[in-house]
């Protein structure tokens, strides 16, 4: 295995299973545990708010005004809806993996599987608001301005949601070295 993906094995499974050595004073189980219940929380904020973005999104087809939508926007319109349905598998799926394996000692696998399924989760949440943004501001300004707020939209989720825990993980690494 090359070094590149060997420090990419490595982050992972630090990172899923929170294996770093930090001053908490717990057993595996108790970190798995305690992963498992931060990332529920983290979860909960999400859940809802792509519950109800789903459930509007839903309603539009049914609007007066809907028929009036050109097929560029109603394309758009099905994008959004499918990425909005695909982000609500994603970040419901940990709460079914964890009723499925309720009881059967596998808290490390579903911490792992439920990291994976939030951070696709994430990733489906950020394209489903920057197919919405550019939905609302393509029908309001028109289809140049609203890819152009799209593609902000993306730019930002990726700076924010990549772009700054990566520079904070190299910061960290890097004040490790030192």
């Amino acid at each position: 295995m090359d070094g590149g993906a060997s420090r990419v094995e490595s982050w992972a499974v630090t990172d899923i299973l929170g294996a770093r050595q930090d001053d908490r004073d717990e057993s595996r189980d108790e970190r798995m545990d305690r992963n498992f219940v931060e990332l529920l929380q983290e979860l909960r904020v999400l859940q809802t708010g792509t519950q109800i973005l789903a459930g509007f999104l839903m309603t539009l087809p049914f609007q007066a005004r809907f028929t009036e939508l050109g097929g560029e926007h109603r394309i758009l319109f099905l994008v959004a809806i499918v990425l909005a349905f695909l982000t609500t598998v994603l970040l419901v799926g940990p709460v079914s993996v964890h009723r499925a394996l309720f009881r059967q000692h596998r808290k490390e696998d579903l911490v792992a599987v439920s990291h994976v399924l939030a951070r696709l989760g994430l990733l489906t949440l950020g394209l489903t608001m920057a197919s919405v943004i550019t939905l609302i501001f393509g029908v309001v300004l028109g289809s140049l301005e609203g890819y152009v707020a799209g593609g902000i939209a993306v730019v930002l989720f990726a700076a924010v949601w990549w772009g700054l825990p990566q520079w904070m993980r190299r910061d960290r690494d890097a004040a490790a070295a030192s």
